[in-house]
């Protein structure tokens, strides 16, 4: 829908890039608005925004007031989606997330009857049209990043169990490792949870303990496989015994922990944190399969490269010059440095002869 910048609030996202009198969008497509993001509009004089109508936060977006000339195409748009775009499925689940995860903190215990129904949904959806799995990440917020972390992790964690060519049982069991890895975080205090800013090596030293935390809420609740316990309390394990919190080698380290562990990793690098900047797919899986080789199985980080392959040609992508560019061919032997084609010029440029040209995000 498009609206006036005045009423916009913090949690909208942008359905279209913002353009201005400038080579480039002044706010992209995807982007949760934030206060800067709001006087930016205000400063360059914009005088209509078009943005999805849900916040990041899962709630729905209702503005006083949307511009006339769009308000019938919107109506004519919703009357012909019969299927709610995997996106709003997404967000509605973070918001289903984050109460349950209050109320683990309040003390009450884990069901999985409610894990079951928030899940299972997000696994058929994503096994039947993964290229959502390349856009979600756009949409963790600094805030609410541990609900989205979890989320996200346990819906990539479930799509590579199917990769991986394991029954539906198991890669359903794989998924609610992802979904309930953190789950101990809720035995943490809130001021870490929260903090804006790095932890202090007392902090770290108890968010290392969350496994064992997530591990001890599980054990005996009905519907929690010993896969799913195991899977919860390695998955910050590395397979050169360099992970947490028992530092358990590749010989003593169950697989669908390996697959929950690449997951988390990959999400936690291309999202926005208090205290990291996000990276793109493509770095991302650079330094996990080189900067970290050997702590994960190279069956699911092949897994997971394979996929962002299938799922990304074609796809349009902003590089650190600064430029659009669509992705037309990859290379499997550098698989993170595709071919792609410069959309305002139209010349074509191999990424692994320009060692200083990333891949900075996926539009």
């Amino acid at each position: 829908m498009k609206v006036k910048p005045t009423q916009l609030q913090n949690g909208c996202i942008t359905a279209e890039d913002v353009q201005n009198l400038t080579d480039f969008p002044i706010i992209k497509e995807n982007t949760i608005l934030n206060e800067e993001h709001l006087a930016i509009l205000q400063a360059f004089l914009i005088k209509s925004v078009d943005v999805k109508p849900i916040l990041a936060n899962g709630e729905k977006f209702e503005p006083f007031e949307i511009i006339e000339e769009e308000q019938e195409q919107n109506e004519k748009d919703e009357a012909e989606v019969k299927t709610p775009e995997f996106i709003y499925e997404y967000l509605e689940a973070v918001k289903q997330y984050k109460k349950l995860f209050q109320s683990w903190q309040a003390g009450n215990p884990i069901e999985m009857f409610a894990v079951r129904k928030i899940f299972i949904p997000l696994f058929e959806r994503i096994v039947q049209d993964s290229n959502d799995l390349l856009h979600l990440h756009h949409y963790s917020n600094k805030e609410d990043y541990l609900f989205h972390h979890s989320v996200y992790v346990s819906i990539l964690s479930a799509y590579l169990g199917k990769k991986l060519q394991y029954s539906k049982g198991d890669w359903y069991q794989i998924g609610f490792s992802g979904a309930l890895a953190d789950a101990g975080m809720a035995k943490l205090s809130p001021t870490i949870i929260k903090k804006n800013g790095p932890l202090t090596a007392t902090e770290y030293e108890d968010v290392k303990k969350h496994p064992i935390h997530s591990y001890k809420m599980l054990k005996g609740v009905t519907g929690v496989t010993d896969s799913v316990l195991i899977a919860v309390l390695q998955h910050h394990e590395r397979y050169d015994g360099s992970g947490y919190p028992l530092g358990a080698d590749a010989q003593k380290i169950h697989l669908f922990s390996q697959v929950v562990a690449v997951a988390d990793v990959y999400h936690a690098m291309t999202s926005e944190r208090y205290y990291r900047a996000k990276h793109s797919p493509y770095r991302v899986l650079e330094e996990i399969s080189k900067e970290q080789f050997g702590k994960f199985d190279l069956k699911v980080v092949e897994a997971l490269m394979q996929s962002l392959i299938q799922m990304s040609v074609g796809s349009r992508v902003r590089l650190t010059s600064g430029e659009e560019a669509e992705i037309i061919f990859f290379d499997q032997q550098t698989p993170t440095r595709p071919m792609v084609k410069l959309i305002s010029k139209g010349d074509i440029i191999q990424l692994k002869q320009e060692p200083t040209l990333h891949i900075e995000e996926i539009l």
